[in-house]
């Protein structure tokens, strides 16, 4: 690769960056507020032992936790964000997914059921990508994307068969439930909301998501 080369891509980056950081920055400010108390008395409600676990466990003891919903715009505006995030601390912190679709999104919660039914096969990651990558698409829609969601699971390589029973079925709608319930029991009252060693972090920009990762990791 020629340095010219190295360095468009490195512009492009800060770019894409930065242009997330100013979208999140804004919709963050725009949501509803969580109460800034949490319950530690009740860590259960932030981690369970089925908790999606995105990559894998850090070896810190420090973890992130994000309730979030697939048709929330400061959510989509976020990702990049933790996917940095992760990145830059690969191995060292464990990085938690929470669903917490939106009542007033009439999407978010199918989206949800097709994020959990794609990690029963292990796309997980690649079904949250797909979700977030084509927001701009099917969000803020009335009308059921179901079908659009069922072409994403197809795309992936899914056993449809089994996908479709997993979206249809009684247990995967309890299993997004039991986030929401956990979320409210935590009074989470918007999206995304984001707890750093079991800290609720109300980030104004994306500079604080960083600092609080990196202030529990010198705790």
């Amino acid at each position: 690769m020629t340095a010219p080369t190295r360095i468009a891509l490195v512009v492009g980056a800060v770019l894409v960056l930065l242009v997330g950081a100013l979208v999140l920055a804004t919709t963050l400010q725009d949501r509803t507020t969580p109460t800034e108390q949490v319950d530690t008395s009740r860590p259960s409600a932030l981690v369970r032992e089925d908790s999606h676990v995105l990559g894998e466990e850090g070896s810190s003891g420090v973890t992130f936790v994000e309730f979030l919903d697939f048709e929330c715009e400061a959510c989509r505006a976020a990702y990049p964000v933790v996917e940095q995030l992760r990145e830059d601390h690969a191995g060292e912190v464990t990085f938690v997914l929470r669903y917490f679709p939106l009542s007033g999104h009439a999407n978010a919660e199918p989206a949800a059921l097709a994020a959990e039914a794609a990690a029963r096969q292990g796309q997980l990651e690649a079904m949250v990508d797909r979700l977030y990558e084509t927001q701009p698409a099917w969000g803020e829609q009335d009308d059921p994307k179901d079908e659009l969601f069922r072409s994403y699971a197809a795309d992936l390589g899914l056993d449809m068969a089994q996908y479709d029973a997993d979206v249809a079925s009684a247990d995967v709608a309890a299993r997004v439930q039991r986030d929401v319930d956990d979320g409210l029991s935590l009074d989470v009252q918007g999206t995304p909301t984001f707890y750093v060693d079991g800290r609720l972090v109300q980030p104004e920009t994306v500079g604080d998501l960083y600092d609080a990762v990196e202030d529990a990791l010198a705790r």
